[in-house]
């Protein structure tokens, strides 16, 4: 009688949950920090070398995303080095051997203390923090929201080198997420919950496609959302022409106005800072037209020595009075990273099954892929990216001064004003 009644029991309870809201999603897992060590603190002003070597990396590395062009589409390209660079520094954490020495040699790092140096630059972006979902896109926030995560999904199973915990404890201020990868139905949710929640819903999954196989999956996102320093009246926005890379001329929405920024110009290219309300501007360069056959303009493509060139001329620019045209866009990316790496040159990195022992046992990296997108409006700027490495063990101004009209292909760049790292970097060949 007793199971008969348990039975019954039972049957009641499957009928009621067939009837209930479905079940919560799981609980994400519980991040696993090295025991002890704490996060130290480090200023900025001790490392203006290694932080030069990081703005070079950076510079390097947003070179190479623009001419892999991901697939953006029609020559729009928006990509992050900014994001690519911390997730490969924190990779460099875990690197030794050949592997260790080809990172440093291409990538630029710094000779020495480039775990304290990128502490610093964390924690410089770590003034802007604040919550992504909470930021209105509509009405970009006048206190700029810069979000860096950094996620660390490793297999329970597999052990994961204790100095690597101890490095992401002490200068990464985070651990790791044991998960078991074997289990799809559990730990990709986590994943893509983790970075749609790191990147305030714009970028809903994890970049490169899921695979049961591996053991580690390292992640690094970052949000911005600004308002202007000075936004454009939405009235002023009318249809004008823009010539596109392929020299087609079309009408699209263009801002219009006159402020006070940054203006910098030499061989080949013109360009502003245009600020944000605080603490980052959007960099603009316009290619000149005398390298360009006479139907199509220049390209907006800058090599990392003629970027590094524009950065230094930038930094001993003074602001003065800028009348300005720019059209609106809503672009989004994506790239495979391991062709990126590869025209880069790291091919020990890509195939070494020993030098990332400090991380997992005979790990080698099986997949990389990044994603990111950005919205530039009258108020201001929406931009999200998130990079992924995958492994398995195995006012009635006065008259201006200058007038810079973007009515063609351009490059820009998001770059934080302390440490002039450039953290998003695309080019607009088409508005649309």
């Amino acid at each position: 009688m007793f199971r008969f009644q348990r039975m019954i029991a039972s049957g009641a309870l499957m009928e009621l949950a067939g009837c209930a809201a479905p079940a919560p999603p799981p609980a994400p897992p519980e991040l696993l920090t090295a025991d002890g060590v704490e996060r130290v603190s480090v200023s900025r002003a001790d490392y203006a070398a290694e932080l030069r070597s990081f703005r070079a990396s950076a510079l390097l590395l947003g070179e190479a995303l623009l001419a892999d062009g991901g697939d953006g589409g029609n020559g729009n390209v928006v990509s992050s080095p900014g994001s690519l660079l911390i997730a490969l520094a924190m990779l460099r954490a875990g690197a030794t051997g050949g592997t260790a020495a080809e990172m440093d040699n291409i990538l630029q790092f710094p000779a020495q203390k480039r775990d304290e140096a990128m502490n610093s630059v964390l924690r410089t972006l770590e003034k802007f923090d604040g919550d992504p979902g909470a930021a209105d896109e509509d009405n970009p926030p006048r206190k700029p929201v810069m979000h860096s995560a950094k996620g660390l999904f490793v297999d329970k199973d597999v052990p994961t080198g204790q100095p690597f915990l101890d490095t992401l404890a002490r200068h990464y201020g985070t651990g790791v997420y044991p998960v078991e990868f074997s289990d799809e139905g559990v730990t990709k949710p986590a994943i893509d919950a983790w970075v749609n929640r790191n990147t305030g819903g714009r970028i809903k999954e994890a970049p490169a496609q899921y695979d049961r196989d591996n053991t580690v999956s390292l992640l690094n996102s970052l949000y911005f959302a600004s308002a202007w320093g000075t936004p454009f009246d939405p009235n002023a926005t009318s249809d004008l022409p823009f010539t596109t890379a392929g020299g087609e001329e079309v009408a699209v929405p263009a801002m219009h106005n006159e402020f006070k920024m940054k203006y910098a110009e030499g061989t080949g290219w013109q360009g502003v800072d245009l600020p944000y309300a605080d603490g980052f501007v959007m960099r603009l360069v316009l290619p000149g037209d005398t390298a360009a056959p006479a139907d199509t303009p220049a390209p907006a493509v800058f090599d990392a020595e003629k970027l590094t060139e524009i950065a230094d001329i930038f930094d001993s620019s003074e602001p003065e009075s800028v009348q300005i045209q720019l059209p609106r866009w809503d672009h989004r990316s994506s790239f495979d990273l391991r062709k990126v790496f590869e025209a880069l040159g790291l091919e020990q990195m890509l195939r070494t099954t020993e030098d990332f022992d400090n991380i997992q046992p005979q790990m080698k990296i099986t997949q990389a892929a990044q994603a990111a997108n950005i919205t530039v409006a009258e108020k201001g700027t929406i931009a999200a990216a998130v990079t992924q490495i995958n492994g398995m063990a195995t006012s009635a101004p006065p008259e201006p001064d200058r007038t810079i009209e973007f009515d063609r292909p351009f490059h820009y760049q998001i770059v934080h004003a302390e440490t002039g790292l450039p953290l998003f970097m695309g080019t607009v060949a088409d508005p649309r």
